[in-house]
């Protein structure tokens, strides 16, 4: 008989102690929280006292990273998603019922748009799609039945600038939500809420991460009864967060605005650059004179810009796969905001699930191309591009 019964407990053990703190935040993987007692539990559940209880229903790591990102933002109870889609959702799905209707920029990421146009509708929710840097397009939109907009303040990839000031007022007089999808400028470069915005969004997986190594979104709204809203349902569709990924997320955090004000710098110097190239038909980058929204963007980011740089070659796919292949050093991923230069291409990812026609009306020929700039040597960069744009010149020949 084993009269030692404690010592046969697989659970719990205290922490050794110590009179020493951490340096870094600690890693919480854990699933399950223990409580003294069912009271207790009820302090807990009734906000009486602050504690944990399941990881879907928050963990000390996201509470961490919504804490910064918050900061940034100038908000309170801003939340942290298991990705940026899954921010999206929880602002549409989670804000609209059956009978609403739903505003969408036209240039939205690919995703958000298959969502608004194959699986709104499905739910009883119908959408409509609208050019942002142009409010009276939206307004002819609106209808009574129309709860929210949703917005990129810079659009993927286009690079289109939304007009939301404009965008703000009009939601004010037609009483509805103004959500703004803030991941390509990132807090550094703007601040939705100080435009008038009433719910701000991330893809933390991009440029506030910054490695490549993290699926995490943020949404945070400035009314506390609509972050609530988010928060419970975020929670019952099991959006929640890997601590993981939090834990990693808040080391990119850590360098977050070295990276940004790098990469943004060494964007502007390769938009120039291939602005000479022979082959490049167009380049957008929102603080070029030659930008279709050159004055909007420097009246709301001033001197930022963003890392990423769009541009057009000549051709058509066979120019696209010459120039993937010869940008040697450089991925080709779908993905951006990564330390290191990522190059895009929307017609095979991001927008593949638009029909031609309809990538052809937003400008995303067969040779337009995305770089997510990362924080190589700007003369490297230029000198590798160079060679790209001619190998893919010498096939249209």
């Amino acid at each position: 008989m084993n009269t030692n019964a404690r010592g046969s407990l697989i659970r719990p053990l205290p922490l050794p102690a110590s009179a020493s703190r951490p340096v870094v935040t600690p890693l919480s993987p854990s699933v399950a929280y223990a409580s003294d007692t069912p009271d207790a539990l009820d302090a807990q559940y009734e906000g009486r006292v602050q504690g944990y209880t399941y990881s879907r229903e928050g963990h000390p790591n996201a509470d961490v990273v919504a804490a910064r990102l918050d900061a940034m933002e100038g908000v309170r109870g801003g939340i942290v998603t298991g990705s940026g889609m899954a921010a999206v959702t929880a602002t549409l799905l989670g804000l609209l019922q059956a009978g609403d209707h739903v505003i969408g920029g036209n240039q939205l990421y690919g995703r958000s748009l298959r969502l608004m146009t194959d699986d709104l509708p499905r739910l009883g929710i119908a959408t409509s799609l609208g050019d942002p840097c142009d409010v009276e397009a939206i307004r002819a939109l609106i209808r009574p039945q129309t709860r929210l907009l949703l917005i990129e303040a810079v659009s993927n990839p286009t690079l289109r600038v939304a007009d939301i000031d404009g965008l703000a007022a009009l939601c004010r007089e037609a009483g509805i939500l103004l959500a703004v999808d803030n991941t390509f400028t990132t807090p550094r470069g703007f601040q939705p809420f100080a435009h008038g915005a009433d719910i701000v969004l991330h893809s933390i997986t991009k440029l506030l991460a910054g490695h490549s190594d993290v699926m995490l979104g943020y949404v945070a709204a400035r009314d506390p009864d609509l972050a609530e809203r988010l928060r419970v349902f975020s929670i019952s569709t099991g959006l929640s967060p890997s601590p993981f990924d939090c834990w990693l997320a808040e080391r990119g955090l850590l360098s977050f605005d070295l990276r940004f004000d790098r990469a943004q710098a060494t964007a502007a110097r390769l938009a120039d650059h291939l602005a000479t190239l022979p082959g490049v038909t167009r380049v957008i980058y929102p603080q070029r004179t030659d930008h279709p929204d050159h004055a909007r963007a420097r009246a709301l980011l001033g001197d930022q810009g963003c890392n990423m740089v769009s541009f057009e070659l000549t051709g058509g796919r066979a120019a696209a796969n010459a120039f993937a292949r010869a940008a040697e050093g450089l991925s080709f991923a779908p993905t951006l905001g990564d330390v290191g230069t990522t190059l895009s291409h929307p017609a095979s990812s991001s927008h593949r699930g638009l029909t031609p026609q309809n990538r052809a009306a937003l400008g995303l020929s067969e040779g337009f191309f995305r770089i997510s700039v990362g924080l190589e040597e700007p003369e490297a960069l230029m000198r590798i591009l160079t060679d790209a744009v001619a190998a893919a010149t010498s096939v249209t020949g």
